[in-house]
């Protein structure tokens, strides 16, 4: 028996598919308040957009793409994260040059080849929001209101965490003092960490390893070195979330999985998801439009990992909905149909094409989740008429067909 592959799962179950599309439509509805438009990207793109915008020095480059070359011989991945596809489309849309703001809003499957477990898996999905012409920290602030918004009208708690990653000006004298603290504990570090220490030393804050966070306490703080724009920047970030009752607490070791962040980072966590308590994330890559050929663009976004919110959701009570047609005898069961078909071009209706009892009709009827159960028996055939119970109340009459 041929089985799905490991870490790519099927939404196959009703509870699932309805946490899934329920999430969805919330995301959907809050990105469109805020007004983002939805954008649609290739699942396969070329391997160098990766490679030139997460960063070599990333684990997901470095290990976990599904990477290969295609019949025509390119080197070609399958998408790890979205934002870089949106990124490219964006310029190769000439929009860097039109200028002006442009927010986009997107939602699909990802895919890294990493070790499976509890809310990571090897496809899984994210929902993503990335503006782009917007340098003002309140674009930043939006972000951060936009998944707080999303996840209170899903009734998730959540912890959001901040740092500021700083910018061109301060953060190559704080990377330097940073290679001299990693130098100096050089040899009580692990091999990743030590391998970032010349490709993207930031990196190394964002270490799992529980001796390297113990050495990483004393390491200097890129807080503490911003230049006086991040600084005044971030005070103003801190300055619009208090103004608008959005808890935070400071991260000085938080600096994103990504090479492009720089300046606002934050995190949404959560503590009822185990270790991999990470819900929702993003920040500001203001250089990675540049660092991708277009013209210097600012830019902000994030990104929420779908699978490990869906079991966190309070979905709503589901009332009773639509119309459930029934035959009780085959002569009725064209007529039933067509009455199906008509309903559904302004309600939700289901019908069975088959001739049966009403007790059974009831039961599909109940199954389904129908408000209105409707049959039709010799009776009502002869009569122009539909027996209909609203299975919410409990009542029931017969009405012709014109008046349903």
């Amino acid at each position: 028996m041929i089985k799905s592959l490991r870490g790519m799962n099927d939404i196959l179950s009703k509870e699932e598919s309805q946490r899934f599309t329920y999430f969805i439509d919330t995301a959907t509805k809050v990105a469109l308040r805020y007004g983002f438009h939805y954008i649609e990207t290739p699942l396969l793109e070329e391997t160098a957009l990766f490679k030139r915008s997460v960063g070599e020095s990333s684990d997901i480059v470095g290990k976990e793409m599904y990477q290969f070359e295609d019949k025509g011989g390119n080197d070609v991945c399958l998408r790890p994260e979205g934002t870089a596809g949106v990124v490219r489309a964006f310029i190769q849309n000439k929009l860097d040059r039109a200028g002006g703001t442009h927010r986009f809003f997107y939602h699909g499957p990802m895919f890294r080849y990493e070790r499976p477990q509890k809310g990571r898996l090897r496809e899984f999905h994210q929902f993503g929001v990335e503006s782009f012409g917007v340098e003002s920290v309140y674009e930043d602030a939006a972000m951060i209101m936009m998944i707080a918004d999303i996840l209170g009208e899903l009734g998730i708690g959540y912890r959001l965490q901040l740092n500021s990653l700083g910018c061109k000006e301060c953060m190559p004298p704080y990377r330097d003092n940073l290679v001299s603290f990693i130098e100096s504990v050089e040899n009580e570090i692990c091999e990743d960490c030590q391998r970032r220490k010349s490709t993207n030393p930031i990196r190394v804050l964002d270490c799992k390893n529980e001796q390297c966070q113990s050495l990483y306490e004393n390491a200097p703080k890129l807080i503490n070195s911003l230049c006086e724009s991040c600084e005044s920047d971030f005070a103003k970030l801190k300055t619009i979330l208090d103004a608008n009752n959005i808890a935070y607490e400071i991260d000085t070791n938080l600096v994103r999985g990504l090479d492009y962040y720089s300046k606002t980072a934050f995190e949404f966590v959560s503590d009822n998801i185990g270790s991999q308590s990470a819900i929702a994330g993003g920040g500001r890559y203001d250089r990675l439009v540049e660092f991708l050929d277009g013209r210097p663009t600012p830019a902000v976004g994030f990104a929420m990992g779908i699978e490990r919110l869906l079991e966190l959701i309070n979905m709503p009570q589901n009332s009773r909905e639509g119309y459930f047609f029934g035959a009780m005898d085959d002569e009725a069961v064209d007529l039933v149909i067509s009455l199906t078909q008509k309903k559904r071009k302004t309600d939700k209706a289901s019908c069975d094409y088959r001739a049966r009892n009403l007790k059974n009709h009831l039961k599909s009827a109940d199954k389904v989740n129908a408000r209105y159960c409707c049959v039709i028996g010799s009776n009502e055939l002869e009569n122009g008429t539909v027996w209909v119970k609203d299975l919410e109340n409990r009542t029931e009459e017969t009405v012709e067909i014109s008046a349903l």
